[in-house]
């Protein structure tokens, strides 16, 4: 099997698809109030055939691990229905999914039966006005019920990530770790970063990764163990809370870039193959694919992208070439 390797030595193992960049949500530090697309022309989206193809490419080219994103995968139609075709690919070792968890309590054990393992949630406090208005209109209710469901059918373990803003949800810390204490989750805090429009509005909010820290240590009152395991840590700074099975994580994309470590690349809803999140460079795939192009073709196209992904992104240097990129289409 022909290994993806980009040209820092880093191997490509992971691939996270995007499938709609729609949301029934509008927080604040991902999507313009107004949505995505105000304008009402919605992307025309890869066919769940289409991605299976792709990934199955990718997973010819060593790529063993897939996230389902978005948007919110979860308004997209019969979603279990992608899954089970993914899922037995031969290659394909791991599914998992990233999701406001809204919709997830209908729809977890579908997933699960499909072969989704595990579930990443976005969840900023357990405060049910500030979470109205973090997401502009979402439902706390409905997300306790989806984490409550991602439980029950065993996707686990269930992470929940939380973006930390200074005047919105900082405060919230010590709850939400008392929460995921209780519950076994994997909390995760994440700083906020300036892509697009939205993410660059709340910059003026941003907690380093060591206020959070400080915050998380002050509250629990014991020392937090670091844990190496990179595999499930992703991104992630991972801890453990000394006396507890607790874990907490930090992913501190723009105080301590961990970019030297990344293995993975997004398949956009439309098609399109972004190397780096915080570099304009993108990569068509729908095109050829719609062409007629044959799997090696589509494998030679991807190999050429990957012998291109930059080293590093450059949040603190340069803004200007990710400022019209929207969160909500790059699948986080």
């Amino acid at each position: 099997m022909t290994a993806l390797i980009d040209p820092f030595q880093r191997k490509i193992e992971y691939l996270r698809v995007s499938v709609t960049d729609k949301c029934n949500y509008r927080c604040s530090y991902c999507m313009p109030e107004q949505g995505a697309h105000p304008e009402g022309n919605h992307t025309e989206y890869l066919s769940y055939d289409e991605i299976t193809r792709i990934v199955k490419v990718f997973s010819e080219l060593g790529v063993w691990k897939i996230r389902l994103t978005g948007g919110e995968p979860l308004i997209r139609k019969n979603l279990h229905q992608l899954a089970q075709q993914i899922s037995v690919l031969p290659n394909v070792k791991d599914i998992a999914l990233s999701t406001n968890a809204e919709r997830l309590a209908d729809q977890a054990q579908a997933l699960k039966d499909a072969g989704v393992t595990r579930t990443n949630i976005s969840l900023d406090t357990l405060d049910p006005i500030k979470f109205e208005r973090i997401t502009r209109g979402g439902n706390l209710a409905k997300v306790l019920a989806g984490i409550d469901a991602a439980f029950a059918v065993g996707m686990t373990p269930v992470k929940v990530n939380m973006v930390v803003m200074k005047d919105t949800n900082f405060e919230d810390i010590p709850a939400m770790l008392d929460y995921a204490i209780a519950k076994g989750i994997n909390l995760r805090f994440i700083e906020t970063m300036p892509i697009g429009g939205a993410g660059i509005s709340v910059m003026g909010e941003h907690v380093s990764a060591e206020q959070i820290l400080a915050k998380v240590k002050a509250h629990v009152g014991a020392d937090l163990l670091p844990m190496l395991d990179k595999q499930e840590a992703g991104p992630a700074r991972v801890y453990r809370i000394s006396g507890s099975k607790a874990k907490i994580g930090v992913i501190s994309a723009v105080s301590q870039h961990f970019c030297e470590t990344c293995n993975r690349v997004r398949l956009t809803a439309r098609g399109e193959l972004a190397l780096c999140l915080g570099q304009e460079d993108m990569i068509d795939l729908r095109t050829p694919l719609r062409a007629g192009i044959s799997d090696d073709q589509l494998k030679a196209i991807i190999v050429d992208a990957i012998a291109r992904k930059p080293e590093r992104h450059h949040f603190n240097e340069n803004r200007h070439n990710i400022q019209f990129r929207q969160m909500v289409s790059l699948g986080g």
